[in-house]
């Protein structure tokens, strides 16, 4: 009992600092609000990053296997509303810099990273929704599908980290060290490469 509550006091804390951190940058100061929504989308979604590969090695305690599945649906749809909220405040606020992002022309290196997270996000998001209809092994269903969660954790990983925006520097490599950590170790428990028959 002890230990639940310590891990999800920890959790708690690792989730809410970069967001309080945030709220206090002086970088926001002269940022409109749909700037400033978008930017905490942003926050925000690299928190929900950290969440999906906990609830997938069912390392959260107190949650069943069926639970932790049902988390880690219901969070990957707010990590895509996240991203829908991110960018689409940043379409408002400046269309041209969108524009250019996504069309990958764009002078600043991480507008190309954060654009192959979001369609990564966006694949992995599809392959779940269409899992019954596309008719793969189970095995080879994941193996695409946590392929595409990676691409979107590492984009991410190095989108945030080359902005110098809303997150603060220190938080933000925290959280981030934390997500690849997470990652990395889920997917060494899952072993998603072995496709085999068992």
């Amino acid at each position: 009992m002890t230990r639940a509550l310590l891990i999800w006091t920890v959790l708690t804390l690792v989730l809410a600092v970069p967001l309080i951190a945030a709220a206090n940058s002086p970088l926001l100061a002269w940022r409109d609000p749909i700037y400033i929504i978008a930017g905490f989308a942003g926050v925000v979604g690299m928190g929900l990053l950290l969440l999906q590969p906990l609830l997938a090695g069912r390392y959260l305690p107190g949650l069943s296997p069926l639970i932790s599945r049902r988390w880690h649906q219901w969070v990957g749809i707010a990590l895509v509303a996240s991203i829908l909220i991110h960018v689409g405040g940043l379409w408002i606020t400046s269309p041209p810099d969108v524009v250019d992002a996504l069309l990958f022309v764009s002078p600043t290196p991480f507008s190309a990273w954060g654009v192959i997270a979001m369609w990564a996000a966006f694949a992995a998001a599809f392959l779940r929704i269409y899992r019954q209809r596309m008719r793969l092994r189970f095995r080879v269903w994941r193996l695409g599908h946590t392929a595409l969660a990676a691409l979107t954790i590492i984009g991410s990983v190095v989108h945030a980290m080359l902005i110098e925006g809303t997150m603060e520097i220190m938080t933000k490599t925290a959280l981030c060290a934390l997500v690849l950590l997470a990652s990395a170790r889920t997917l060494a428990k899952l072993r998603v490469w072995d496709v085999r028959r068992r």
